[in-house]
């Protein structure tokens, strides 16, 4: 009988980053998987600036820039025409380090994600079923079925549910996955091409036709197009060809297409389980949440997940956290897939609808509205910051408190890069950290190098002033980033109330 501390269920980029995140922290991890090998097609393609934020503690931010294609800028097309022109590096410049829409497709980055696995000495366990599983107490007992038939017996500490829409786990937990499925019909295809959306940027045409996106992929003339079927030839798209598909859209935006090397078909739910988790078992990406591809959310989403439970997990089981810190995975995360699902329903809607009132606002309204609108700096940031996650928030939940200026406990920190030292850099550690702009007391400093906790003091510029910090104040920093605590006037006394009334242990 093997032994671990976390068994996940799921090999996708969630499951992955979970393993990856748990593994660095010195936790035991089994990973298990039903397929027989990682996927070959590229599915998910967007990593958005708050994924490579998060990255930079696995170091894998490099290596997932350097193998994927920056997308600068996104373009919104009306009667064969670009409508609107949406440069990402201007909008985000100041907001991230990372002020642009990056394209890995998933089964690269799955790649990528298991490598790094195994420089850790872990295996993803192939051909791995999860027949069912017990819990109580002390931990979960698991029943695997491997390729062979032969069947095994596993105990952990806690298990993860990885494994998708159609999740095990979920199933085994009982937890009602309430939502619906979108009437519409999309195609996706991976194509070589040519013509003015071929340029490397985002393109959607909006038109009265079929909806279409083109994501550019890594190489000359290669890209993505996602688009709807619509009319009688939605009845049966498990028998669609790309041939069959419109061509309206395509014509729109004057693509020319050589070499279709990929073509699926495929319907789109949106779903929120009831429960994130029972007891000691957790649902995670699409086990949980499942939404429109609308803003490219899916993927980065999962990745979250994973990075929001993988520190708690680690500090329950070293003795750092009391097991009630687990509750607060399911109180942030699913207030975000709420918001999420609902967001990207509206577009969805929006981007979809028939009828010739829908028409006329994609067509007539939304040219004119949307320059406009983009036209103004607080608009065009707000539009980055939700759809790049760097605007997502734990405000008002149990480990959030506080606050300073403009910035929240439960904010994301504010990116700052002054006077050669970038703030985000110190985010690298993945441990409970305080980072101070301007001056910081002896007491405090004193009081967490007693305790484990870093502090970092920046000198106070008009740049913090700008990002929504405050002169002296004090951020206590969680292990994956978020802030914890702001004060303007915090004391030694100030954190050990947070960590005690927490029951946690830094350092």
């Amino acid at each position: 009988m093997k032994r671990c501390e976390v068994l996940i269920v799921g090999a996708g980029p969630t499951g992955l980053v979970l393993a990856l995140w748990l593994s660095k922290l010195g936790i035991k991890v089994r990973i298990i998987d039903r397929t027989s090998g990682p996927g070959t097609t590229s599915r998910a393609l967007a990593v958005q600036a708050r994924t490579l934020e998060l990255y930079r503690q696995l170091d894998l931010t490099a290596a997932v820039l350097e193998r994927g294609h920056r997308v600068p800028a996104a373009n919104l097309w009306v009667k064969g025409q670009v409508a609107a022109h949406l440069p990402f590096s201007v909008i985000g410049a100041f907001v991230t380090p990372y002020p642009f829409l990056h394209i890995f497709p998933q089964d690269e980055h799955e790649q990528l994600l298991i490598e790094r696995l195994q420089g850790f000495g872990v295996e993803v366990e192939r051909e791995t079923e999860l027949m069912g599983f017990n819990q109580d107490g002390q931990g979960v007992s698991a029943q695997l079925r491997h390729g062979d038939g032969l069947e095994e017996h596993c105990e952990a500490n806690y298990l993860a549910g990885c494994d998708g829409a159609r999740s095990t786990v979920r199933k085994a937990l009982d937890i009602d996955f309430p939502g619906g499925t979108y009437q519409q019909v999309f195609y996706v295809a991976d194509v070589q091409a040519s013509g003015p959306a071929l340029n490397g940027e985002l393109h959607v045409d909006i038109d009265e036709a079929d909806f279409l996106a083109v994501f550019p992929l890594a190489g000359s003339g290669r890209a993505r197009l996602i688009g709807t079927v619509r009319d009688e030839r939605a009845e049966h798209p498990d028998q669609l060809r790309f041939e069959d598909v419109g061509q309206r859209a395509i014509e729109h935006l004057k693509i020319q297409i050589q070499q279709v090397n990929w073509f699926s078909t495929y319907r789109v739910h949106h779903r929120v389980a009831e429960h994130f988790s029972r007891q000691r078992a957790f649902l995670l990406g699409d086990a949980a949440h499942v939404h429109s591809p609308a803003g490219g959310q899916g993927m980065n989403t999962g990745i979250g997940d994973a990075i929001n439970l993988a520190w708690k997990l680690a500090s329950v089981l070293r003795g750092k956290a009391q097991p009630g810190l687990l509750d607060t995975y399911e109180i942030e995360r699913s207030a975000f897939a709420q918001r999420l699902v609902s967001t990207t329903d509206q577009v969805f809607n929006f981007i979809t609808a028939d009828g010739r009132v829908a028409a006329l606002l994609r067509t007539r309204l939304a040219p004119r509205l949307i320059p406009r609108l983009v036209a103004f700096k607080t608009a065009r940031e707000f539009l980055f910051r939700t759809v790049s996650q760097v605007t997502l928030n734990y405000r008002y939940m149990p480990l959030s408190t506080g606050n300073a200026g403009h910035v929240q406990g439960g904010d994301r920190l504010p990116w700052v890069a002054e006077g050669g030292r970038d703030n985000f850099n110190c985010l690298n550690r993945m441990c409970w950290q305080v980072q101070v702009y301007g001056a910081v007391s002896a007491s405090l400093v004193q009081w967490c190098s007693g305790h484990g906790i870093p502090v970092d003091v920046f000198i106070w510029s008009e740049a913090h002033e700008a990002a929504g910090l405050v002169r002296d104040a004090v951020y206590l920093i969680r292990p994956d980033g978020y802030i914890a605590l702001a004060r303007s006037n915090a004391d030694a006394q100030v954190l050990e109330d947070y960590f005690e009334e927490r029951g946690l242990r830094p350092g």
